[in-house]
């Protein structure tokens, strides 16, 4: 064993975790499960419900939501309910749809103005612009129930009219864990002045928080998530990990470690295929070591930025392919490790469904849930956390096995990379356009920022 392999995994060992009892951990596998799930602990929360997403979104489903929160709140007048979502994505509209002043926060002021009932929604401004990061934390706590998922709130995500963004959906029991996520949020953002409540008759603008987001920002460089564990390595447990800012962000320090850990197997789920340098140079000595590698990755149709042909084409919509002629590239030259299926590639797709999986599954021991994109921005500017379970005696593989089957069902093995398209493959308008990107080189620019 390298030093580097030895290095990782006394890292690994040597992180301060959570014990779990094995009943007390389960695993959903739809986003149809989830919406049930979320509405079941919504209903039958005693003390708290605290949820962390980048959006909730006003729609059939944000309203459903947000509703059952307020009768949830009503029927117990001690129940706090607090939402955190990202300042600035609460007030714009959605992607390639025209400005309208109609926005979620400014629903939410109005579900306010109706109900008149003390759910908070608080608004996280990471940077001083969206383009430039955003509130990515996720997990769902009721009482001493944790649905960890990196799934927000609206039709897609919960699977209404038709149409679903698959994700991950782990439903863990202990008060520990659920304190320890509350306690973050209530610390870093319930008591800072930078964080701005959204369903309140005034939400002051970004300017007027100027000063006090500069002690956030101050503070999450150095954040972490308190609470009573153990350093021990034989028992099922969970660490909670939070992560901001290149520097001194041990969330991406742990993933590292788990790739540079890896002894026979690593499973990676993601999105979007635009690895930040040092993941991507990982996973090269990974391969170079002998490791087998599985990355399961939506295909382009599957990606949440990609414009069937019907629709009217906008700039945005070039993402998708750009992410993809990411992925033609690592196929090309990993080629060879494909050849001898130490490397696999695996395309998800489902008709017109949309695929939001993240996290790793490491040598059927370490088992990280997280909405990390695991992309130079969310490596760099975004806030993320993510649940790291440690499964040393393998008493969840089975939870983890049964996720995985689920999510291949959909999928397409790559054998070879040229069954991924290129750019004369694609239609005219995505063809003028990154050609366009290409030659004034703002394709990389792009990469780092999306």
């Amino acid at each position: 064993m390298s030093s580097r392999i030895k290095q990782s995994l006394l890292f690994l060992d040597n992180l301060k975790k959570i014990p779990l009892a094995v009943e007390d951990v389960n695993c959903l596998f739809s986003t149809k499960s989830f919406k049930a799930e979320l509405l079941k602990q919504i209903s039958a929360a005693k003390n708290r419900i605290y949820l962390a997403a980048l959006y909730l979104e006003n729609d059939q489903a944000g309203e459903e939501i947000l509703l059952a929160l307020y009768q949830a709140k009503k029927n117990r007048p001690s129940l706090d309910v607090v939402v955190c979502v990202d300042f600035h994505r609460a007030q714009r509209g959605l992607i390639g749809v025209g400005k309208s002043e109609a926005t979620n926060a400014s629903w939410y002021q109005e579900v306010a103005r109706a109900k008149g009932l003390g759910v908070k929604i608080l608004g996280i401004p990471v940077k001083r612009k969206e383009l430039f990061g955003v509130q990515h934390l996720k997990g769902f706590i009721f009482d001493d129930q944790v649905l960890y998922s990196g799934a927000s709130i609206n039709n897609i995500y919960l699977n209404n009219n038709d149409k679903y963004r698959l994700d991950r959906y782990w439903l863990i029991k202990n008060n520990e864990l659920a304190d320890s996520l509350v306690r973050f949020l209530q610390v870093q953002f319930l008591n800072s002045d930078a964080v701005a409540t959204l369903n309140s008759e005034v939400i002051p603008d970004f300017a007027s928080l100027k000063m006090a987001h500069k002690i956030l920002s101050h503070n999450l460089k150095t954040a972490a998530y308190s609470f009573d564990g153990q350093l021990q390595t034989e028992q099922l447990a969970v660490t909670p990990l939070f992560g901001l800012g290149a520097r001194k962000n041990n969330l991406n320090k742990t993933i590292r470690r788990i790739f540079q850990g890896t002894q026979e197997e690593l499973i990676l789920f993601t999105p979007y295929f635009n690895l930040p340098s040092a993941i991507a140079r990982d996973i090269s000595a990974l391969l170079n070591r002998g490791v087998k590698l599985t990355i399961v990755v939506g295909d382009k149709t599957a990606n949440d930025f990609f414009i069937p042909d019907d629709l009217p084409f906008k700039t945005i919509g070039g993402l998708p392919y750009l992410y993809e002629s990411n992925l033609k590239r690592f196929v090309q030259k990993h080629q060879q490790s494909i050849n001898t299926e130490q490397l696999n590639i695996h395309l998800w797709k489902d008709q017109n469904n949309s695929f939001h999986l993240k996290g790793l599954y490491s040598d059927n021991r370490f088992i990280m849930l997280t909405g990390h994109n695991l992309n130079p921005r969310a490596w760099r500017l975004d806030i993320e956390n993510a649940l790291l379970i440690d499964d040393p005696k393998q008493e969840i593989k089975g939870l983890m096995d049964n996720e995985l089957l689920s999510i291949l069902k959909n999928t397409q093995k790559i054998t070879h990379f040229n069954e991924i398209e290129d750019i004369t493959d694609y239609p005219v308008n995505v063809k003028k356009l990154l050609t366009r990107m290409r030659r004034f080189k703002a394709d990389k620019l792009v990469k780092n920022l999306i």
